[in-house]
């Protein structure tokens, strides 16, 4: 007697799998690029921490100052490091496909050239969004950390960065300082004298100071003497004060300097840079201080973009030269990435000094690299 009882149709799983081909390459690009991206993340932190050596070796420095200038300052090759690791996966992968004939097999089995170039190339728009995110919300805020760390690494040093009998010109602020010498503790400045320009030739103010030292982000001037001027340069009045404060770097207020208002393009965000380009531009002001802010603005948007521009330039590349061995393919890697470089750096020059619009400067290299990548790939599939 057959059973009234019927066996329920297991529910279909809600788990979503890429499709074989597509989890091949995303697990053959996916390797290379890691160990690529971190390889760049290296270099970049020993290039600054050689860099910074100089102040906790020879000057003292406090050494959790220092590694946190170097690691705050780490994601600023973000721009640079998604690219050059996206164009070398690229290459090393599919030039390995290449060279084992997987891709030919692939090919000769029916599946066209555009389908197996899909997964890379939406690989590659996976890592042009993570490369603008964390450019745009990330790095501005760990620069501008890494600033604070380096100011306060180099004032705190046993050596101060002064130069004895030398006037130092704020240009930020006019400000003149001046330094009669530095005591042998290389701690102590004797003699401080301070400037500060009005608006009619005279100094509206000056600042005389026995002896300074300097207190964090503070610069404390001891038994100063604080002279005011009026708009004939007669002296107005005359105060001494035991101890007197002003922030360090000179050319800022102390609100400024602990604050999230940066003038350094790197530590801006899309929406900063455009609101200090149209400042700019409302007060008339023009050439080269006009032309970097726009070129770090469209640098805001062209350089992660040039995760798609390296894969579109792979693609072909490895399958022309892949058989050929990966050596080829990281050797092209370099080659590429440092033609890249050399464009953009020329393109750059171009754009500040108005030879050409910073906008289109930002992109040029990226229209040209684009557009070869494209020719290749018409070729290879024709």
């Amino acid at each position: 007697m057959a059973s009234l009882t019927q066996t329920r149709p297991m529910p279909r799983s809600l788990s979503l799998r890429l499709p074989i081909l597509d989890a091949y390459l995303l697990r053959e690009i996916a390797g290379p690029f890691l160990v690529v991206f971190l390889a760049f993340f290296i270099f970049w932190g020993l290039n600054i921490f050689f860099i910074a050596a100089d102040y906790e070796i020879n000057r003292h420095a406090p050494f959790f100052v220092v590694l946190r200038f170097v690691l705050f300052r780490v994601p600023q090759a973000v721009p640079m490091a998604f690219p050059f690791a996206t164009l070398f996966a690229g290459l090393f992968a599919m030039g390995r496909l290449m060279g084992d004939n997987e891709v030919t097999a692939m090919r000769t089995s029916g599946i066209p050239l555009w389908r197996f170039a899909l997964t890379p190339m939406l690989f590659s728009v996976a890592m042009f969004f993570s490369a603008y995110a964390i450019n745009e919300y990330i790095s501005p805020a760990s620069v501008e950390l890494s600033t604070r760390s380096f100011y306060q690494m180099v004032y705190n040093t046993d050596s101060l960065p002064v130069e004895s009998q030398f006037f130092r010109k704020d240009p930020d602020t006019g400000n003149v300082f001046y330094v009669t010498q530095v005591a042998p503790d290389n701690k102590t400045m004797i003699g401080v004298q301070i400037f500060q320009p009005g608006h009619y030739g005279y100094w509206s103010q000056t600042i005389q100071a026995k002896t300074a030292t300097v207190d964090n982000a503070m610069l404390v001037l001891h038994d100063a003497i604080l002279t005011r001027y009026n708009n004939d340069g007669d002296v107005t009045a005359q105060n001494r004060s035991k101890s007197f404060y002003i922030s360090l770097p000179l050319g800022e207020s102390a609100a400024q300097f602990m604050s999230s208002i940066n003038n350094d393009p790197w530590t801006m965000s899309s929406k900063r840079l455009a609101e200090q380009v149209r400042t700019l531009q409302a007060q008339g002001v023009g050439g080269e201080a006009l032309g970097n802010l726009q070129l770090n603005l469209a640098d805001k948007f062209a350089y992660p973009f040039a995760c798609i521009i390296g894969m579109v330039l792979a693609l072909p590349l490895a399958i022309r030269f892949g058989r050929r061995g990966r050596l080829i393919g990281a050797a092209i890697a370099v080659l590429t990435f440092f033609v890249y470089y050399l464009m953009m750096t020329a393109a750059a020059a171009f754009g500040r000094n108005g030879a050409i619009d910073p906008y289109v400067a930002a992109w040029l290299p990226n229209i040209i690299m684009g557009s070869a990548g494209v020719v290749l790939f018409w070729l290879e599939e024709h």
